[in-house]
């Protein structure tokens, strides 16, 4: 994937969260969404660190970054249970 589709896809998912935080009236919805994003980077990373205590590990590519970015450390939960079940 090309770095410039890459970026699109990142500024697409901020803008998006922050047009989806807005309407649920949130108080600050470019701070949450940033936060929920980074959060689910963090957790992410946080799994794959720790792959090597706990035998589960969740590849890096595009899918788990976008569902990691939306779905923050719940989007994550979810690809661990997807995970251990498939």
């Amino acid at each position: 994937m090309s770095m410039p589709i890459l970026i699109g896809i990142i500024v697409l998912t901020v803008v998006i969260y922050t047009i989806v935080n807005a309407c649920a009236k949130a108080e600050h919805p470019f701070r949450k969404s940033v936060f929920g994003i980074i959060s689910g980077f963090f957790s992410l990373a946080a799994v794959n660190l720790l792959s090597s205590l706990t035998n589960v590990a969740i590849p890096v590519s595009s899918v788990s970054l976008l569902v990691s970015a939306i779905g923050g450390v719940p989007g994550v939960t979810l690809m661990l249970a997807l995970n251990a079940f498939f």
